[in-house]
C-alpha cells in the first residue's frame, strides 16, 4: 500500500529521478539505510525503490500507528513501529531481523530524527545511531546506502512553512533525486560500524544532491579513514550513465557511477 501511495503522490508533487551505481544489489534480506531530511522524504525513498522493483518494510516513529485506518494498514503489511525512547524500542530490532531473514528489504533511518533547520537547503547527514549496526551485525545483512535529495524543498522548517510548501508543491514541480549506493559490509564494533554506515549514506546523499545541483553536496570533503567493503554483484557491470528500464514500471532508470559509495 505504501509502495504504491507513493508512486502516485510523488509525481503529483514534484520530478522525481532515480540512478543507481553500476554495482548496485538489491538483494533480498537487504537493509536499505537513507538520510532522513523532511516529512516527504520517506515517500521520495519509497517511489524510488518500487521503480526498482522492491517494496521495502519500514522502521518509522510509532505515532504513525496511531492514525485511524492507517495504522492497521502498517500493521497489515509487516512494517514496524519504533518506540523511540521507549523500553518496547530494542523489540523494533527483533522484528527488523525476522523480516530480514524472511527475505524482505527493510527500510531504516539511521538518524532517528529529523533535523532542526528551519531552511530548505540540503546537508550532509547528521549523527547515526547504533541500532543500524547493531542489527547489520546480528543479522550479517548487507547495508544499501540511499541517498535521497530535494524533499526539503516541498516540506521544511515550522508548520506553517511546511503546509505552505505541500500546497504549493503540485504548482512549483520541485526536483527530487535518489541515488541507490552498492552495499557494504559494516565490519568492526558497533562505534566504528556506524561511522562506516553514516559515511556510506554521506556518499550517497552527495550524488543525489549534486543532481540537483545543491552546493552542499559540491563542497570537497576530506577522503574518510576507512570505509565499508563493497559486496560483489552477480550480474554484468553496467556501463555508466546507461538507461534501463525499471522492473513493472516502463519508466527509466539511469545507472550511473557518479560518486557513489
Amino acid at each position: 500500500m505504501l509502495s504504491r501511495l507513493a508512486d502516485v503522490l510523488v509525481p503529483a508533487f514534484g520530478r522525481l529521478t532515480v540512478t543507481t551505481h553500476p554495482d548496485c544489489d538489491l538483494a533480498p534480506g537487504s537493509i536499505l539505510a537513507a538520510n532522513h531530511t523532511s516529512l516527504a522524504d520517506p515517500a521520495i525513498v519509497i517511489a524510488a525503490l518500487h521503480r526498482l522493483g522492491v517494496e521495502p518494510v519500514v522502521m518509522a516513529t510509532a505515532g504513525l500507528w496511531r492514525v485511524p485506518v492507517l495504522g492497521r494498514r502498517l500493521t497489515r503489511e509487516g512494517h514496524i513501529p519504533v518506540h523511540r525512547g521507549d523500553r518496547h524500542a530494542s523489540a523494533a530490532l527483533d522484528v527488523a531481523a525476522r523480516a530480514l531473514e524472511q527475505g524482505r528489504h527493510l527500510l531504516i533511518y539511521a538518524e532517528g530524527g529529523l533535523p532542526r533547520r528551519r531552511d530548505a537547503a540540503e546537508a550532509p547527514p547528521g549523527d547515526f545511531r547504533t541500532g543500524l549496526a547493531r542489527l547489520a551485525e546480528r543479522t550479517g545483512a548487507p547495508v544499501v546506502p540511499v541517498g535521497q535529495a530535494g524533499a526539503r524543498r516541498v516540506t521544511s522548517g515550522g508548520t506553517v512553512k511546511q503546509i505552505a510548501g505541500l500546497v504549493t508543491s503540485p504548482l512549483r514541480r520541485p526536483e527530487f533525486h535518489v541515488h541507490v549506493a552498492a552495499p557494504v559490509v559494516l565490519t568492526g564494533g558497533s562505534a566504528v560500524a556506524t561511522t562506516l554506515a553514516r559515511t556510506a549514506v554521506t556518499s550517497a546523499w552527495r550524488t543525489a544532491a549534486a543532481h540537483l545541483d545543491e552546493p552542499a553536496a559540491l563542497v570537497a570533503q576530506p577522503r574518510p579513514a576507512a570505509s565499508g567493503r563493497c559486496l560483489p554483484t552477480t550480474e554484468p557491470r553496467p556501463a555508466p550513465s546507461r538507461a534501463l528500464t525499471a522492473r513493472g514500471s516502463g519508466r527509466s532508470v539511469v545507472r550511473s557511477g557518479r560518486g557513489g559509495a
